[in-house]
């Protein structure tokens, strides 16, 4: 009887362990994802004090986005049979450095190079996320493992980018970023602690990479990643604006009302990992036509505190839906390869991130913020024609 009670003791140590494991992975996805969009909230107020353009601080989102997309599919070539957990840990001390300078940036061009160290960090740390929580849970767990992991990023929008703003009005901007650099040193922590070995039992080769890019269910993924990012965070990256300047609440709230957002981009992420699990391509559909409607009569209805509130909630819950929707299909694709194909996710989530950013500076430079709404809705709505063409399978089916 005490053997058999050492051993469910055992077995559900083991349990709790392995979704611990799965938690601090998603709490580095958080990190990460949090670092890349803390500027969102805090652009007006780095402008103003590093005496720049709205517009050009924007590049403090851009720039790590470039960075990325290209560590995304450069570290897991260069580092080969690394331990998994090593990597993660490593990545995120580099984290943790750049969040300091940052915090003591002296001039723009300073921030600037510390973001191209956040964005060596994101690429990274993405490119093996989404296959290590693969590799921690059994089949049946999957969906669940990768609704929490990815869950990270709607986390990121709750909790990271509105506190950055809360933080930064109550403190300023510089404060916000040492917030970072302390939650960056408690996940490196947390995975040493917990996370087993992680050896990389198919290390990423060019060839896999370049073999995943001739299968159209994949490449179809592609285009609808890029299409939906590049456009949303070429909206949500001038959000702050949007909402002092067209919306017309005043610089307290901005935080708070970014909360709001972040929440139901929680509550999203959720429901998406459930459907998206039965059917990726009707959720996706849902998604797309959700989030191009509301940044499209985002000009239009939101024009004062009430309705502009109410569009930024439904904007959150449509996005909130969109990353785990589109790393399930992904992987649903690529089912024996999820290394490859995660990181060319990455790299295409992140290059689009500085594409739609870059372009949308140009445009609040030139024409305004509402002009990026409606263009950015636009390219959203472009995503219908490959989730209607596409050959899309979902996990465990392909």
């Amino acid at each position: 009887m005490s053997v058999t009670k050492a051993v469910l003791q055992e077995e559900r140590g083991a349990t709790v362990r392995m979704w611990l494991s799965v938690l601090t992975v998603s709490m580095g996805i958080f990190s990460m994802i949090t670092a890349e969009q803390l500027p969102v909230g805090l652009i007006p107020a780095i402008s103003s004090e590093l005496n720049v353009s709205v517009g050009s601080g924007g590049l403090t989102v851009t720039i790590p986005g470039v960075i990325a997309a290209f560590a995304s599919i450069g570290l897991p070539l260069a580092v080969g049979r690394l331990d998994r957990r090593i990597l993660m840990a490593g990545l995120l001390a580099v984290m943790a450095a750049a969040s300091v300078i940052s915090a003591l940036a002296p001039s723009f061009p300073v921030l600037l190079a510390s973001r191209l160290l956040v964005g060596i960090t994101i690429g990274g740390f993405w490119a093996i996320a989404g296959s290590i929580a693969v590799r921690l849970v059994p089949g049946p767990s999957v969906p669940r493992a990768l609704t929490i992991v990815f869950g990270g990023v709607s986390a990121a929008a709750v909790l990271g980018v509105p506190a950055g703003a809360i933080i930064g009005h109550l403190v300023g901007w510089r404060g916000a970023f040492w917030s970072l650099a302390a939650l960056s040193f408690a996940i490196l922590l947390a995975a040493l602690l917990v996370l087993p070995k992680l050896e990389a039992a198919d290390p990423v080769e060019m060839k896999a990479l370049r073999a995943q890019l001739r299968n159209p269910a994949l490449t179809a993924g592609v285009v609808a990643t890029a299409l939906v990012v590049a456009a949303h965070y070429g909206a949500y990256t001038f959000v702050s604006p949007v909402l002092l300047d067209v919306v017309g609440v005043s610089a307290s709230s901005v935080g708070w009302l970014l909360l709001g957002y972040g929440v139901l981009g929680m509550i999203g992420n959720a429901v998406a990992g459930f459907w998206a699990a039965k059917s990726v391509g009707r959720t996706l559909g849902c998604i797309v036509i959700g989030l191009g409607a509301t940044l499209a009569l985002f000009p239009v209805l939101g024009v004062t505190p009430l309705t502009g509130s109410i569009l930024l909630l439904v904007w959150g819950f449509a996005y909130g839906a969109a990353p785990v929707t589109l790393q399930t299909w992904m992987l649903g694709a690529a089912s024996k390869s999820p290394e490859a194909a995660t990181a060319i996710y990455c790299f295409v989530f992140n290059l689009a991130i500085s594409v739609g950013t870059l372009a949308s500076s140009q445009i609040v430079d030139t024409m305004g913020v509402n002009r990026v709404l409606w263009i950015d809705a636009a390219i959203i709505l472009l995503v219908l024609f490959p989730v209607c063409r596409a050959p899309i399978r979902n996990i465990g089916n392909s």
